[in-house]
């Protein structure tokens, strides 16, 4: 393991302080992606066109090369620059060539930015198929179970945002490549928290914000885009950098770029992107596998407090990660002032209802977090007086 105390004084020095418990949220930025963002807005307010040619462009290609390594894929060309999880799946949405009658499967507990994308291409003739979940999430089960012959795509998250629920991408991307079915994964709750393969793990298409799990700013992100899907598609939204011949502006040539990189979208938010390569740097150091193990040890830690004092868990403690939710004991209303309550008392964490009016309560953890945050938000949970 590395060296936690040293973390936290050295990149989170909020954290002697606050017990910051809402990760699968907005993380807050490591100390080494603040300074390095502050120097890029600094060289934007200098001399931007100098930023770009001698900065910008060769840091790019570093940080889809970091990427690339991060989750094995093929080729830095693989991977593109993204505003979010949902600009990255609307794009791929819109350059699948859907036929009537095929479907797609995610599950009934999927966040929007991977239901929505599917659900629009109803217009289409495609249909989403809302699979129940099982255990807190999607299964190989479910999937043979809700999958026939005209199921083009899966979508899945590799960590879900409501129950915390780690799906197997092993075993379903197994099945997807052996039935010719697109693997579509959003990683946004984990890529910081447990090492990606792609190509072992048969991923087709791989999209993620970099706000959360990452520890980037928001209106970041990547998408990984395997090559052979990519020459596949034909993206309904082309952008000015999308095609080969960009830079000549006048020449009007819908030619796409080759691989994930024509699914550029316009001039990115280079002082934001770039935030990502720090991070991704930190987290490389720490060690994805050290990061799990030390996250998923403290929604277990957590978890087994709040069975202790009678709460009703819906993450499954046995293949857990960073996120553990449990039922409020009070209406929405009410559990929103206990949010404040824990909040004026120094621990933050989020409220979540159900696809009705339950409400829950989501603690979600990254590398830095230790057991006796976890005793301070019991303490103060316990003291909230309805």
């Amino acid at each position: 393991m590395y060296d936690i105390e040293q973390l936290r004084h050295d990149e989170f020095p909020h954290s002697a302080e606050l017990a910051y418990l809402n990760h699968a949220g907005i993380a807050p930025l490591p100390q080494r992606t603040k300074r390095e963002t502050q120097q890029a807005i600094e060289r934007l307010s200098n001399n931007p066109t100098d930023f770009f040619g001698k900065y910008a462009s060769p840091a790019f290609e570093a940080l889809y090369a970091a990427i690339a390594r991060h989750i094995n894929a093929a080729s830095p060309g693989e991977i593109v620059a993204a505003t979010s999880t949902s600009a990255a799946l609307n794009a791929i949405a819109q350059a699948v060539e859907w036929q009537p009658g095929d479907n797609i499967l995610f599950c009934d507990l999927e966040f929007p930015s991977n239901a929505y994308p599917w659900m629009s291409l109803a217009r289409d003739g495609v249909e989403a198929r809302r699979v129940p979940s099982d255990n807190g999430g999607l299964t190989l089960a479910r999937v043979e179970q809700y999958a026939d012959g005209h199921t083009r795509a899966v979508a899945v998250s590799a960590v879900q945002f409501f129950t915390g629920h780690r799906a197997d991408l092993t075993e379903i991307g197994r099945f997807c490549r052996q039935n010719n079915i697109l693997f579509i994964v959003d990683a946004i709750q984990a890529i910081g928290h447990m090492t990606f393969d792609v190509q072992a793990m048969n991923i087709d298409v791989l999209a993620t914000g970099g706000m959360k799990s990452l520890m980037a700013l928001p209106g970041t992100g990547f998408l990984y885009v395997r090559e052979a899907v990519a020459e596949a598609t034909r993206p309904r939204l082309v952008h000015g950098n999308s095609t080969v011949d960009y830079i000549h502006w006048l020449a009007y040539d819908l030619t796409m770029q080759p691989g994930a990189g024509r699914f550029a979208s316009g001039t990115p938010n280079v002082a934001g992107l770039l935030s990502i390569a720090p991070s991704l740097k930190l987290i490389a150091e720490l060690g994805p596998d050290n990061i799990d193990a030390h996250t998923t040890a403290l929604t277990r830690y957590t978890g087994e407090a709040l069975k202790r004092e009678g709460y009703e868990i819906i993450t499954p403690l046995d293949a857990a990660g960073p996120i553990l939710t449990f039922r409020s004991r009070y209406d929405s209303e009410t559990t929103d002032r206990l949010v404040s309550y824990l909040e004026q008392n120094r621990v933050v964490v989020c409220k979540h209802l159900d696809a009705g009016t339950d409400a829950y309560i989501r603690v979600s953890f990254h590398c830095y977090n230790i057991a006796e945050e976890v005793d301070r938000f019991m303490e103060a949970l316990q003291g909230f007086v309805n």
